[in-house]
């Protein structure tokens, strides 16, 4: 197994992200210093090597992203887990929730056909490696409010980013 990680810059703040055998196994959003994101990441993924070219359009869209443009991370291969697992059914349909638009974690539930499984959507997102890629800042509360976000920066982050989709449609 080869594993490379990488840190980047965005209008927002350096990001990183960590790959494994061509997928995608991890994004960290703007919160860190540079370098302290690249000492984090190479602590938390031993033997991991700091390799940029192992990322293909990653960095370009997530640059265009925090420029504020659409950006789509679709065809971006990610490590997920099994499309049976529950979790692997949340990301999968979190994945499809296009730019600018929300969801709500009960309407996600009643997508993957388990509309009384809302708490248990939220629970699955928290545990999402892979924000942005895997959109799950576009998951929100039935009113509409931010709700919960477990990626570095939290829900002030979170709010950002929708404030941001919504600005740029």
């Amino acid at each position: 197994m080869s594993m490379v990680f990488t840190t980047f810059t965005t209008a927002w703040g350096p990001m990183g992200a960590v790959a494994e055998d061509g997928e995608l196994i991890r994004t960290v959003l703007p919160h860190y210093q540079r370098d302290d994101l690249k000492a984090l990441l190479a602590f938390e993924h031993q033997g991991a090597v700091d390799d940029e070219s192992g990322f293909g359009g990653l960095i370009e869209r997530c640059r265009a992203y925090f420029n504020g443009q659409s950006a789509s991370f679709d065809d971006l291969p990610c490590r997920l887990p099994s499309e049976k697992a529950f979790g692997g059914k949340v990301l999968r349909a979190c994945r499809e929730i296009p730019f600018g638009e929300t969801m709500s974690y009960s309407q996600l539930a009643r997508e993957i056909g388990r509309e009384d499984a809302a708490r248990a959507v939220a629970g699955a997102l928290g545990k999402n490696a892979i924000p942005l890629v895997i959109p799950c800042h576009r998951v929100t509360y039935a009113d509409g409010t931010a709700g919960g976000f477990s990626a570095e920066g939290g829900v002030a982050l979170k709010q950002r980013m929708l404030g941001m989709e919504a600005s740029s449609r």
